[in-house]
């Protein structure tokens, strides 16, 4: 999240110094073209003078000597160009004046103007600047004065000071980042510290407590709302497993001391009284699997976070007991299960959800067969408990999984509707699904798919 925040705040902090530096540099450029081309201009203008009156008294002598002294010098060609476009004067016998910017400067000249005074020089152009100054006035030129003015010293002092701008830019910016790393550290540390307290109470760790001394008012804020909301939930559970404790030392026994009653009635009554003893009995029985059924239920709150499960060694705990379940009940059971196969499940859990199923396959399905199998594919572990038997429609299918749904068929069979969704709730919080699949051309398939 540090990063995250990070990543989000530099390019921030970038645009809005490219916002402020680009209009800068270009400021820098035009400052510094433009005080160039003041020079240039100051000295073409002193030129331009000398030779008004150089041409007008026919000596051009002296004017070739400070056209040549003032090249050595700066390095800037000279020339005195008449309005036939002939060089009178130069400060190099070989000067060029064929440029476009040249001529359109000479033409802008001999009418009487000045040329292109709005010149930029970017550091990336390597253009001469120009300048053309009319020696006369108005109607009365009588030639121009041309100097073309290397740009690298141009070029340099604006990169200079353009590297110049970016230092400045980029310090502040870094300081801006190095009190960012510390300040950003500072305000997710709650958050990081709820994060890890929300994931370890999902784990079940409910002693798990968020930070509530470091970072910002609100976070603390919310780092102690978080921590009643555990307290909270911690209590209820207390409660809840206090009453299963209870609910089960206080029930078990007046329904155990009931039923041995009730069966101790059947040498005392005759006629239409044993009908009634023995439905008693079976009421007795069925109130026993409901208060095992529902304490079952109330401790799926406890269950903890998923852990490997090797399928070979639980097999074989569980399949002699299928087997016989089966063989009670003059039906098969196959086992097609490759070996070294592991999944994730709830610890204790993935054994009693086979039972299960295994248990409602043979009791339940009114088939002849009852196959075991699993698949892996890639992530998941995908364990199959298929019968032969009548199935289930749709709808039941999609009921069956709730708490207390029976089948309308299996209305008169015992059981409390609670098993499967048991069973649901369990592959559920090890993180995998539980689904009823139908079987081609009858049959069930119920398809417990697990992490691998």
């Amino acid at each position: 999240m540090l990063r995250r925040l990070l990543v989000l705040i530099v390019p921030l902090l970038v645009a809005l110094v490219a916002a402020l530096g680009v209009p800068l540099a270009f400021a820098v450029v035009q400052r510094e073209t433009q005080q160039t081309y003041l020079d240039r201009l100051g000295d073409a203008s002193r030129f331009a003078s000398l030779a008004e009156n150089a041409l007008a008294s026919g000596r051009l002598t002296a004017l070739r000597g400070e056209l040549e002294r003032y090249d050595e010098l700066y390095g800037v060609q000279v020339a005195l160009v008449a309005t036939d476009n002939r060089v009178v004067a130069s400060s190099r016998p070989d000067v060029v004046l064929t440029s476009p910017a040249i001529a359109a400067g000479l033409r802008a000249a001999f009418g009487g103007f000045r040329g292109d005074t709005d010149q930029t020089v970017w550091p990336w152009e390597d253009v001469p600047l120009v300048v053309v100054e009319p020696v006369g006035r108005d109607s009365e030129v009588v030639a121009a004065v041309v100097t073309v003015s290397p740009t690298d010293r141009l070029r340099g002092s604006v990169l200079r000071q353009w590297g110049l701008l970016g230092l400045v830019g980029l310090v502040p910016m870094l300081g801006v980042v190095l009190v960012a790393w510390p300040m950003s550290r500072w305000v997710l540390r709650p958050v990081r510290r709820l994060d890890e307290a929300t994931a370890a109470v999902a784990g079940g760790r409910l002693d798990a407590r968020a930070d509530e001394v470091g970072g910002p008012p609100e976070l603390r804020r919310l780092a102690r709302s978080f921590n009643t909301m555990v307290d909270v939930v911690g209590r209820a559970l207390r409660r809840q497993r206090a009453f299963v404790s209870d609910a089960s030392h206080q029930l078990r026994n007046p329904l155990a001391s009931l039923r041995l009653a009730v069966d101790n009635l059947a040498p005392h009554v005759s006629g239409e009284g044993l009908e009634a003893q023995r439905i008693a009995v079976d009421e007795a029985e069925e109130m026993g699997r409901v208060l095992d059924a529902l304490l079952a239920a109330t401790r799926l709150d406890s269950a903890s976070a998923a852990e490997p499960v090797e399928l070979d060694a639980l097999l074989a705990t569980h399949v002699p007991a299928w087997r016989a379940l089966a063989e009670q009940a003059g039906m098969v059971l196959r086992v097609d299960v490759p070996t070294g196969l592991s999944a994730l499940a709830p610890p204790g859990g993935l054994g009693s959800v086979l039972d299960e199923l295994v248990g409602n396959a043979v009791k339940l399905s009114g088939g002849t067969s009852v196959t075991i199998s699993a698949r892996s594919e890639a992530e998941w572990v995908d364990l199959h408990v298929t019968d032969d038997g009548s199935g289930l429609g749709t709808d039941d299918r999609a009921d069956a999984l709730r708490r207390f749904w029976r089948a309308t068929k299996h209305q008169n069979t015992a059981g409390t509707g609670l098993g499967l969704s048991i069973c649901a709730e369990l592959v559920t919080s090890a993180g995998g699904e539980l689904r009823l699949d139908p079987v081609e051309p009858h049959g069930l398939d119920a398809v417990v798919r697990l992490g691998a």
